[in-house]
C-alpha cells in the first residue's frame, strides 16, 4: 500500500476512518478469517487424532507444529492461502475456493501421513460458521465493549460530577418540571449498562454446529459407524468456547448472530438517543464545547463551532443499526438445506462492527469536549416559573382542595407568568401560614425532587 491508499479506499471504513477502525482488522479482515479457519482445520485435526476409531497418532512436536500454523499465522502466510486460491501454489492449481486454499495450507504444517486426514467429512461450512464465530467473540468482547464502557463511565462521572445542577426539563419540547444535568446523564448511563449487559449475554452464547453436509454427519457416519460424532462434535465445539447447536441443515441457522446483532442495535439506539439529547443541548448552550483554535466550523461563518462528534457518531450508529438489521434478517434464512447467498454476506459482519466503532469513538470524543453551562441553565428555569404549577397544586391537593388543580392552571395555561403572579395567587388561599412559607419558598431551581440522589447512584 502507498502512503496515499487511503485516499482511494472504496469504502470511508478503509479510508478516512483507517485509524478508528483498525482495532477490528485482527477480527474482520480477510487475514483474520484465514487464520480462524487455520485454527478450526488443525484443531479438528488434532481432535480426531484423539479418537481411538482414527488411525493417525500424532507427536507433540508436531502437534505444536500444527498449531503455530495459526498461533504464528502472518501476512505472508495470508499471501499464500490467497495465492493457492486464485494462482495456485505449492504444487496446487488455483482452488477458486477459500476453504480449500485453507486445507491445502494446513499440509504445509503435517506431516504426509496425517493430510488424509485434514478436512476429514467436514464441509466448508463447519469451518465457516466456528471460524466466524471465534472472530465476532472477541471483535464484540474485546473491541466494542470496551468502548461502550468507556462510554459509559464518562456518563457516570457527569451524573456524579453534575448531580445537583438543576436543568430545564422539556416535554414534548415544552418546558416541564426541572432535572438535573446530573440525574439525566444517569439516565442514559444506567441505559447503556443494561444494553453492555445484553450485549455479552449475547457474545456469550454464541453456538457453532459441525454436523457435515446436510446436518446428519452422514460422511462421518459411513466411514466410522461407531463413534458417536454428535458428542465429538459437541466436544469440539464447547473445546472451542462456543455453545453447540444441533440440530442444523448444512448451515448454523444463526438465529445467534441475530440475537447478537439485536443487542448491538439495541445500546446503538440508547447513544442515538444521547447524540441527539446532547446535540439539543449545545444548541441551546446548555453545553459549551471546548474549540481547537486550528478547526473551521463552518466554510463561510467564522464563529461555528458545530457538535459534529454527536453528528457523526448519531450518522454512523444509524448506518451500523441499519446493516445490523440486515445481517440478522438475511442470516437466519436459507434455501432449503444450503445456497451460498449467506456466504457473501457474512463478509460484511466487520463493516456493521466498524460503524458501531466508529460511532462509540466519535461519541466518547464528543463528551470529552462538552461541559455544562451552568449560568445558562439557570437562567433559563428562573425564565419559566410556571414550572412550580405542578408542585403548587400538588401541595394544595395534600390539603384538600378539590379545585388545586383548575385554580393553577387559569394562571398558567399558556401564560407567561412570574413568581409574583404565584405569590399573589398564594396570598389569597386559605391555608396554614406554615403551608403558605411552604409555597413561597418554591422556586424552579430548588423543585429538583431526588434527582440528585438518583444521580449520584449511578
Amino acid at each position: 500500500m502507498t502512503d496515499d491508499s487511503a485516499l482511494y479506499a472504496v469504502t470511508p471504513l478503509d479510508g478516512r476512518y483507517a485509524g478508528r477502525t483498525a482495532p477490528l482488522a485482527e477480527y474482520a479482515s480477510e487475514a483474520a478469517l484465514m487464520r480462524a479457519r487455520v485454527r478450526v482445520e488443525v484443531e479438528y485435526l488434532l481432535a480426531l487424532a484423539d479418537l481411538d476409531a482414527v488411525s493417525l497418532d500424532l507427536t507433540d512436536d508436531e502437534r505444536t507444529d500444527l498449531r503455530a500454523a495459526y498461533e504464528a499465522f502472518d501476512a505472508e502466510d495470508a499471501r499464500l492461502v490467497k495465492q493457492i486460491e486464485t494462482e495456485g501454489a505449492l504444487g496446487y492449481d488455483a482452488t477458486n475456493h477459500d476453504v480449500k486454499a485453507v486445507e491445502y495450507f494446513v499440509r504445509e504444517s503435517a506431516p504426509e501421513r496425517a493430510h488424509p486426514w485434514i478436512h476429514f467429512a467436514l464441509t466448508s461450512e463447519d469451518v465457516n460458521n466456528l471460524a466466524h464465530r471465534l472472530l465476532a467473540k472477541p471483535a464484540v468482547e474485546d473491541v466494542l465493549v470496551p468502548e461502550l464502557r468507556e462510554v459509559r463511565d464518562a456518563l457516570v462521572a457527569f451524573a456524579h460530577d453534575y448531580a445537583d445542577l438543576p436543568m430545564l426539563a422539556r416535554t414534548h419540547g415544552q418546558p416541564a418540571t426541572p432535572t438535573t444535568f446530573g440525574k439525566e446523564m444517569a439516565v442514559y448511563a444506567a441505559r447503556l449498562g443494561r444494553a453492555v449487559a445484553r450485549v455479552e449475554a449475547a457474545s456469550d452464547d454464541l453456538a457453532g454446529k459441525l454436523a457435515g453436509a446436510s446436518g446428519t454427519w452422514a460422511a462421518h457416519h459411513a466411514a466410522f459407524p461407531d463413534v458417536d460424532w454428535r458428542a465429538f462434535s459437541r466436544e469440539f465445539v464447547e473445546g472451542l468456547g462456543l455453545d453447540y447447536v444441533e440440530p442444523t441443515t448444512q448451515v448454523n441457522p444463526c438465529d445467534d448472530l441475530a440475537v447478537l446483532f439485536d443487542a448491538l442495535r439495541g445500546a446503538n439506539n440508547v447513544l442515538l438517543d444521547l447524540s441527539r439529547d446532547v446535540w439539543l443541548y449545545v444548541s441551546q448552550r446548555y453545553l459549551g464545547q471546548d474549540a481547537a483554535k486550528s478547526e473551521t466550523g463552518s466554510s463561510t461563518m467564522p464563529h461555528k463551532v458545530n457538535p459534529i462528534d454527536f453528528e457523526n457518531a448519531e450518522g454512523n450508529l444509524s448506518k451500523a443499526n441499519a446493516d445490523l438489521t440486515f445481517l440478522a434478517d438475511y442470516l437466519t434464512t436459507s434455501r432449503l438445506q444450503r445456497d451460498l447467498s449467506d456466504s457473501t454476506v457474512k463478509r460484511n459482519l466487520g463493516s456493521a462492527f466498524a460503524y458501531c466503532l466508529l460511532a462509540y469513538s466519535k461519541l466518547g470524543d464528543g463528551l470529552e469536549k462538552v461541559a455544562p453551562n451552568e449560568a445558562v441553565m439557570r437562567e433559563d428555569l428562573r425564565a419559566n416559573p410556571e414550572v412550580i404549577g405542578e408542585a403548587v397544586q400538588t401541595i394544595l391537593r395534600r390539603e384538600g382542595h378539590g379545585d388545586a388543580y383548575e385554580r393553577v392552571k387559569d394562571l398558567t395555561r399558556g401564560e407567561r407568568v412570574t413568581l409574583e403572579d404565584f405569590h399573589d395567587l398564594f396570598a389569597t388561599l386559605d391555608v396554614d401560614d406554615e403551608v403558605r412559607d411552604e409555597l413561597l419558598a418554591l422556586t424552579p431551581e430548588s423543585y429538583t425532587g431526588v434527582g440528585a440522589d438518583v444521580a449520584r447512584d449511578a
